[in-house]
């Protein structure tokens, strides 16, 4: 069986590779005005591999960016997305898009495709893939909610986390908080016990004025990787420039 692997590709969007199938997460692949990855797009649409799904946490543009995915070579790859990006995904002629809800689950030449809670400004699932022995959580930009201690409980053990770390608060809605914070990712680090976790979502910029006026962030990933040593200290901590793919 080929390993367990994950690339990053920018923000939120990687490869991952699992059960000798690969899908995509959380497409983002362009910028627009107060919208910037703060590092490279490492793989464009073009180069991307062949897909054997596509998994979408919500419809925010920095995670389901459908207007540049849609130039992806087949719009038959299945898309398996929060029920809110469902009517966007059929717009833009994707033909195979399956909602699924928290602990909903669907299946793909043997890998398992598990919904798993999320809570953000908008409605979002986070999700776990399962080959085998192998699993990968991924959480798109969720907050930390008490009820992701159940994915070990129902889903077993996980082996490679994708965490969100930057804490993002909105300033004009009273300063509300979005997405966890690296002391937070560091808790359900130490929940889900991986042997291998990776941050992302820390280098999102909405440019000078949007940083200062609009959001606040942590954008220094090694926060994370501190917090889990002190948390979770039998978890390794990769931080993963976009380009590098990394194995189980």
């Amino acid at each position: 069986m080929p390993k367990t692997a994950v690339t990053r590709i920018t923000h939120s969007c990687h490869l991952i590779e699992i059960g000798g199938r690969t899908f995509l997460t959380d497409p983002w692949f362009t910028t627009k005005p107060g919208y910037y990855q703060g590092e490279p797009i490492a793989i464009g649409i073009p180069d991307l591999p062949r897909l054997d799904g596509v998994l979408i946490s919500h419809e925010h543009y920095d995670h389901c960016d459908l207007d540049a995915f849609a130039a992806y070579r087949d719009r038959s790859v299945p898309l398996f997305v929060a029920e809110t990006v469902v009517p966007l995904a059929r717009k833009h002629g994707f033909t195979d898009v399956t909602a699924l809800r928290p602990w909903e689950q669907a299946e793909v030449g043997g890998v398992t495709i598990t919904a798993t809670p999320g809570k953000h400004g908008i409605h979002e699932v986070t999700f776990v893939l399962r080959a085998g022995s192998d699993a990968v959580y991924f959480a798109g930009d969720t907050m930390l909610i008490p009820e992701l201690a159940e994915i070990p409980k129902r889903l077993g053990h996980v082996n490679l986390a994708l965490l969100p770390t930057n804490g993002l608060h909105v300033r004009p809605a009273n300063n509300m908080q979005v997405v966890m914070t690296a002391a937070e990712a560091a808790e359900l680090t130490a929940i889900l016990k991986p042997e291998l976790a990776v941050p992302h979502h820390y280098a999102f910029t909405k440019g000078f004025l949007g940083d200062r006026l609009i959001t606040s962030s942590d954008k220094d990933p090694l926060h994370y990787r501190d917090a889990t040593r002190e948390l979770a200290p039998d978890t390794t901590v990769r931080v993963v420039e976009p380009g590098i793919r990394i194995e189980l």
